[in-house]
């Protein structure tokens, strides 16, 4: 028989109970501070290449159950088996990365007077709270466990209660690399990540996910003096240009909003195209979207969201040129979907869809385009398509995000970080930065030592 307290789990294909797994209560969650607390001086006095090495093998562990860990992230979040595996292993390399960069994080020396030194140490921040997403999230939990183990902190990591078995499967494997303690994963809903969240016992809390969330964690994180790092999502725009290839640019703009059914952070979100090749590029893109199979969404509840969403544009006047309505039968399946005359007003272009959904607007030049998709809350990510160097250096100077990206709605080098702004966040995201963010600098000065004088007694 099943706490009512407990996650019910059920398969986003076709409802089915997956499985249960406990709510952590007040208790186990001040318990998990506290041995975090307790530990974590040991794992910081620990040698940085033995830290290093711990979080390789953790990796390792990861790689090594790859394939089980993407048919439970399939199960739970309907994400397909070869998708969610590219995602496992796009954080064990995230681990691995990180155990090569950790052991050479270092200072810096001070000029000063030649009788004194001055030099700054990174030291870890203590106790880091990670609750991390559904969407990918061995991925961004690889990304932000590695950066603070790494460095010498003691994490309690909450996965999204939406995909909770494969959160406690990839914590409870990383944690056999590590002395106990070090490495805490805890299963329950989002009372459980504002409970940590507001623990006084806390140093960081690092959270990616939604808006709401990321301000209630701003607000306890206030209270408490823990720093904040939030990646809370964005409303990324595309902006077209005149000079560019429709049907290329409508397959980039398939590409943006319809990989992993449009539920990525930096999904393409809302699209401005110039009206000389609109025309052209909205029939491009129905072709595509016609080639996106359906896949279902995360669970029932999300998907309301998204078509109410699409709901609102075509009662404010959008107009629907393929998808836009519910299947029928079972699970949470929404079929690729193309709006256009949209406009800055409706909700779908103002808020995060995170679903399926290619709002379009057309606009009559490329600088009108970027005027309206700098009119934004958010500030994660945007992406131009455009032949004209002017205008692509025109939009990264403009543009009020953190990534802006030129010709390619994906990709990146490996080791690359993340900056958002505004409603999107704050603090870095991955690459060597994130190790900044994990730890805090010490400034020691070394003054010159001198002896006691000796006093002399007379003979």
């Amino acid at each position: 028989m099943t706490d009512m307290r407990d996650l019910d789990i059920r398969s986003p294909r076709d409802g089915r109970s997956i499985g249960h797994l406990p709510t952590a209560t007040e208790e186990e969650v001040a318990g998990a501070v506290l041995t975090a607390r307790q530990v974590q001086p040991g794992w910081a006095a620990t040698p940085a290449a033995e830290r290093g090495a711990a979080l390789r093998q953790g990796a390792g562990v990861l790689r090594t159950h790859a394939d089980e860990l993407a048919k439970v992230l399939e199960q739970e979040t309907g994400r397909p088996v070869e998708s969610a595996r590219e995602g496992v292993l796009a954080g064990v390399s995230t681990l691995e990365q990180y155990a090569e960069l950790g052991p050479v994080h270092r200072g810096r020396s001070l000029l000063g007077s030649w009788d004194a030194t001055d030099f700054m140490v990174p030291e870890p921040r203590g106790v880091v709270v990670a609750l991390t997403p559904w969407n990918d999230p061995v991925a961004v939990a690889c990304g932000l466990l590695g950066a603070a183990l790494v460095t010498g902190n003691a994490v309690v990591h909450k996965p999204s209660e939406r995909c909770p078995h494969t959160g406690l499967l990839m914590g409870t494997l990383m944690a056999e690399a590590f002395p106990d303690g070090v490495l805490q994963t805890l299963t329950g809903d989002g009372a459980v990540g504002a409970r940590l969240a507001a623990d006084h016992h806390v140093d960081v809390v690092a959270h990616v996910g939604g808006t709401a969330t990321g301000r209630s964690i701003l607000a306890a994180t206030a209270r408490t003096g823990a720093k904040a790092l939030l990646e809370n999502g964005g409303n990324d725009a595309l902006v077209v240009d005149a000079d560019v290839d429709p049907g290329w640019a409508a397959a980039q703009a398939a590409l943006g909003a319809f990989t992993n059914a449009g539920q990525l952070c930096t999904s393409v979100e809302r699209i401005f195209v110039h009206e000389a090749i609109a025309d052209e590029f909205l029939h491009a893109l129905v072709g595509e979207a016609r080639n996106w199979v359906a896949q279902p969404l995360v669970d029932v509840e999300h998907r309301g969201l998204v078509h109410a969403h699409v709901a609102e544009a075509v009662a404010d006047g959008a107009e629907v040129l393929i998808g836009g309505e519910v299947p029928d039968g079972p699970g949470a399946y929404y079929p690729a979907t193309v709006l256009t005359r949209c406009t800055p007003s409706m909700r779908v272009m103002r808020q995060e869809t995170f679903g399926p959904v290619a709002p379009v607007r057309v606009v009559g030049s490329f600088e009108e385009g970027l005027a309206e998709a700098v009119v934004d809350e958010h500030g994660l990510a945007a992406t131009v398509l455009t032949g004209s160097m002017a205008h692509a250096q025109q939009a990264w100077r403009t543009l009020p995000v953190g990534t802006v990206k030129v010709n390619a709605v994906f990709g990146g080098a490996p080791g690359g970080a993340a900056q958002p702004r505004r409603m999107s966040g704050t603090g870095f995201g991955y690459g060597p930065e994130l190790l900044d963010e994990m730890t805090s600098m010490k400034v020691v000065h070394l003054g010159q030592f001198q002896p006691r004088r000796k006093v002399s007694t007379g003979s």
